[in-house]
């Protein structure tokens, strides 16, 4: 087990977006929790359900966004604080070196792209589920797939505990990276709510996106 607490990577300038994407994540969050509709209301009004993409009707017994917009609304949403702070602290780790490269626009259009290529992995994978999907989990899995493309050798300071081995300890983006990918992996059908297909391919449209945008620059 292992979390990545920063990296040694410096940015040339101030990652603007990326700490707009949080603020906009951390207000939505702040205004679900203290709403009294509670954090379940917006997540069937606002989440993503697969069965609607793919069968053109609304599910939900109260009013929902289209489906089409849910596929946006979906990325700012998150079920609890633990779901937000893992999300969010992987952006700022990994996404200021990759907004960074890109510039800020251009971060934008692969933040929501790669957002919405997740959310149809998981579509393709999942046609008839009627569960909900929200969070910024697939957008985010796109950015940890440039870095890898970009900084492999990048040091992340880590937290690894395993057991009794407990320490903070320098590794290699590609290392932290990879291991995460793996885990994505290993996860598939262990279901606990989570959607892996939307994090494999996110990263893995991350991983493509960032080798054309590399070539062309």
């Amino acid at each position: 087990m292992f979390i990545p607490l920063r990296d040694e990577n410096p940015t040339r300038r101030f990652p603007f977006i990326t700490l707009l994407i949080i603020g906009l994540n951390t207000a939505v969050f702040l205004y679900q929790a203290f709403s009294t509709q509670g954090l379940e209301f917006f997540v069937e009004k606002m989440g993503l359900i697969p069965y609607e993409i793919t069968h053109f009707r609304s599910l939900a017994h109260i009013p929902r966004l289209s489906p089409g917009l849910t596929l946006f609304t979906s990325m700012f949403l998150h079920g609890s604080l633990f779901h937000l702070l893992g999300n969010m602290l992987f952006l700022w780790i990994f996404g200021n070196n990759v907004e960074d490269f890109l510039g800020s626009l251009r971060f934008v259009f692969f933040y929501l792209v790669c957002g919405l290529g997740a959310a149809f992995t998981q579509i393709v994978f999942s046609p008839n589920s009627r569960l909900p999907m929200i969070g910024a989990s697939g957008a985010v899995a796109g950015v940890l797939g440039a870095y890898f493309i970009l900084y492999p050798g990048a040091r992340v300071l880590t937290f690894v505990f395993l057991f009794v081995f407990i320490r903070v300890v320098p590794i290699p983006a590609a290392y932290v990276l990879g291991l995460w990918f793996i885990a994505q992996v290993l996860n598939i059908g262990m279901g606990g709510g989570v959607a892996w297909f939307a994090h494999i391919g996110g990263f893995l449209l991350g991983l493509v996106l960032i080798r054309v945008a590399a070539r062309r620059r």
